[in-house]
Order: C-alpha cells, then sequence, then structure tokens
C-alpha cells in the first residue's frame, strides 16, 4: 500500500473534496497560478450515486477543461426517449450555445479523471484525508483546517464536499428540507442496449402495487456493456417519500428489463438524499465558499448535478481570481455575500421555477393529471426537456426561453426562502 504524500503546513487555496466541483475548482485556479491543495476523504477511483450523465451544458465544460473528446469517444447521447402514459417520444437535446450532443461516464471514471485534470495543472491532491476541523479568526475568516494531527492553514477555502458537506455544517451550511428534494437509486445491469445513443427517461414511476410515484426511472447506457439504471423519488419534509427507493429500483429494473434487453440482476446499487435548487443557507463566508452539490446546486426537476459543479466550480474560481479575497488579514473580496449573489444571478430563475414544478409533482393528484396531457405534444415535451437540462440560454429570445426566465422571475419574487439563502 502507497503511502500518500505529506500534507503540507500552508496553503493559498484549501479545496475539500475532489469531485466534478472541486476538481473543476481546483484545475481553473491552478491554471490561473495559484497555489491549490485538494483534499478528499475517499481513496480514488471512488464511486458517487449518480446517473452518470452528462448534459450538453455539462459537455461545454468538459470542453473547456480539455476532456471533450475522451467523453464523446466513450459514448455520444442524443437525447431523451420519454415514456410514460401510454406513449413514447423521442426528443433530442436542443440545439444552441450549449451544443446538441451529451455523453454519459461512470463516476468511478470520471472523477478521477478530473482528479488528474486538477494535478496535471498543477494543484496538489491528496486522498485519502478527512477533515475533521476548521479554525476560524475572530472576524469569521477561516485561518486553518485539521486533518488529523495535521494542520493545514489557508487564504481561501473552498467546500466540494458533496450533498452532506460535513465541514459545511462545521461553518454554518444548514440544508433546509421544506424545499423539495430527491431520494435517489443507482445500479448498473449489463445490457444488450448499452450502446444506444438516447437516455431512458421513464416520468411515470410505479412501485409494485402499481401507485404512480412522484419521480422518474432512468436509464444511461455507457457503451461499455452495461447500463447505469436508476430511480429518483421527489419529496419535502412535508410530503415525505412514501417508498423505499431500493426495493423501486428492482421493480423498475423488472419493468423495463424486456425494452433494454437487461441481463442479469441490479448491482452495486446505492441511494442518496438530494438537496436541491439551492436550498441551503450559509454557503459562504469571508474567505470561504460552498461549490456544487454542496451549495444544492442540483436541478429540481431530474437530480442533475454534475454541470453545475462543473460551472460553478469555474465561476468559483474566476471570483477568487477577480480580487484578493479576504484572509489571513488582507483586505480583500468578502465571499460572504459575493459568492450567494453570484449563484442566485446564475441559476435563480431556473432553480426557482423548477423548485415549484418538482413541489407540484409531490402532490399525488397533479402526475396523473398532468403527465397524460404533456406525453401528447411533442412540441411540448421538447420544451419540457430543454428546460429540464438547463439549456435555456441567456441569449435565446424565442417564447419558450421569454416565458421560462418570466416564470422564472415571478417564482423568485414569491419564494418563501431565497435561494442560497445567506
Amino acid at each position: 500500500m502507497e503511502s500518500r504524500p505529506p500534507l503540507p503546513a500552508s496553503t493559498d487555496v484549501l479545496v475539500v473534496g475532489c469531485g466534478p466541483a472541486g476538481s473543476a475548482t481546483a484545475t481553473w485556479l491552478a491554471r490561473a497560478g495559484r497555489e491549490v491543495t485538494v483534499l478528499d476523504a475517499a481513496t480514488f477511483p471512488r464511486d458517487k450515486t449518480c446517473g452518470d450523465g452528462l448534459t450538453p451544458r455539462a459537455m461545454l465544460e468538459v470542453d473547456r477543461l480539455g476532456l471533450g473528446s475522451w467523453a464523446r469517444d466513450r459514448i455520444t447521447i442524443e437525447g431523451l426517449e420519454l415514456r410514460g402514459f401510454g406513449r413514447s417520444r423521442r426528443v433530442p437535446w436542443p440545439a444552441g450555445e450549449h451544443g446538441g450532443v451529451g455523453s454519459a461516464v461512470r463516476r468511478t471514471v470520471f472523477d478521477d479523471r478530473l482528479r488528474q485534470t486538477a494535478v496535471d495543472a498543477g494543484a496538489l491532491v491528496v486522498d485519502g484525508v478527512r477533515v475533521t476541523g476548521v479554525e476560524r479568526g475572530d472576524d469569521g475568516e477561516v485561518t486553518a483546517v485539521r486533518a488529523g494531527d495535521d494542520r493545514i492553514a489557508c487564504r481561501t477555502l473552498v467546500l466540494a464536499d458533496g450533498v452532506r458537506s460535513p465541514v459545511g455544517r462545521m461553518l454554518g451550511r444548514t440544508w433546509h428540507r421544506d424545499t423539495v428534494y430527491a431520494v435517489a437509486a443507482r445500479s448498473y445491469v449489463r445490457s444488450g442496449r448499452h450502446d444506444h445513443p438516447w437516455i431512458g427517461s421513464d416520468l411515470e414511476l410505479r412501485d409494485e402495487a402499481g401507485a404512480i410515484q412522484p419521480g422518474y426511472g432512468w436509464v444511461f447506457p455507457l457503451g461499455d456493456g452495461e447500463v447505469n439504471l436508476g430511480v429518483g423519488a421527489l419529496a419535502t419534509s412535508s410530503r415525505p417519500a412514501g417508498v423505499a427507493v431500493k426495493d423501486l429500483l428492482h421493480h423498475y429494473a423488472r419493468s423495463v428489463r424486456a425494452d433494454w434487453a437487461l441481463d442479469g440482476e441490479p448491482r452495486s446499487v446505492t441511494s442518496a438524499l438530494l438537496p436541491m435548487g439551492g436550498a441551503v443557507s450559509g454557503v459562504a463566508g469571508p474567505n470561504w465558499a460552498a461549490v456544487g452539490d454542496a451549495a444544492a446546486c442540483v436541478n429540481p426537476l431530474n437530480g442533475e448535478g454534475i454541470d453545475y459543479a462543473l460551472e460553478g466550480g469555474r465561476l468559483l474560481a474566476e471570483l477568487i481570481c477577480s480580487g484578493a479575497v479576504a484572509g489571513s488579514g488582507r483586505a480583500g473580496r468578502d465571499l460572504t455575500r459575493a459568492w450567494p449573489e453570484l449563484l442566485r444571478s446564475t441559476y435563480g430563475r431556473s432553480f426557482a421555477i423548477a423548485r415549484d414544478a418538482a413541489r407540484l409533482l409531490t402532490l399525488p393528484q397533479f402526475l396523473p393529471l398532468a403527465g397524460p396531457v404533456g406525453m401528447r405534444s411533442q412540441a411540448l415535451m421538447t420544451a419540457a426537456v430543454r428546460c429540464m437540462s438547463n439549456t435555456v440560454a441567456d441569449s435565446d429570445r424565442d417564447v419558450v426561453a421569454r416565458g421560462w426566465r418570466a416564470a422564472g422571475s415571478i417564482a423568485r419574487r414569491l419564494d418563501r426562502r431565497p435561494l442560497f439563502a445567506d
């Protein structure tokens, strides 16, 4: 067993977590010439509960990182095959500034490649190290973190430690479960259609008793002999998910076995809770900020988080590099307000309306009424996929884009709790 490299006594930027958000932040900071150290509690390659899909928006960031050809060579995804309520519709990814092509790479492979990209950029990445404590000065600035007996001083701290964000909790980050969230389960299954260039998305998700669940089932072809098969159930604290998601996954696998030529039973079944749509407060302090899943940057309508993690990492790196971040007694930019304001300006409208739409799906009467109506219209489902995949660009001026932005602005004004609340 290889011994890990010694931890530095100090670093300019310390990133906790080496998933997509942490790796992207570290890569962009290192490319800008900053001294970056990344710590991750797991040992790579490591797994994560996820659908493994890369939307066109995610692929735009993958291209920026220089990994576009690598991802597309594994498999190219053209769009979604939607099923439900007696109908099926094939909806290509929307064309536009995000491009019209997606991909899928299992997280054991994708995250390890992103980790290596950060290393190649000049970041020091050390896995198998768990942060156990945070030191702060009287002004609230983080001065150092502790990892067992080690102490690492830092000028800036980035929290990319996932949905539970243990280090974020030490700093006051709070997840608000009264806002819609998801309970998801994922597995891998051998499939005769592993190279199919369309994602399977089942909008009529029923349990073994035949009851419709407020959620979705998915099948992501991986091009390597297997598919990623999973389910996600939407819930709030007042309307918790009333189903065991792992049991639901096995039932879903049986229901799509013939369609996807599944060979064998689901394996590597894992489950997770997913905070969504910016439903957290305390995502930043004077010289620290949470990014990706730690900031609940997950689409409430489809559970997608990789695109926001990669994009958010780049945006946070740009913000940190745009001026000296306050820290170690230096004057500089205070991230306490700057980072939440940037998150709200970037994702506020789309997250707000998506949260409201997802909350409607948790009402038992809504999906049986709305689902059949939506599936009857190709135009409506095309518009829905465009909004769900977050590929409505600010430059788009068509009726769908204008309507989505207008609805999002109204939803933000009416929201009971602001996104990324201070």
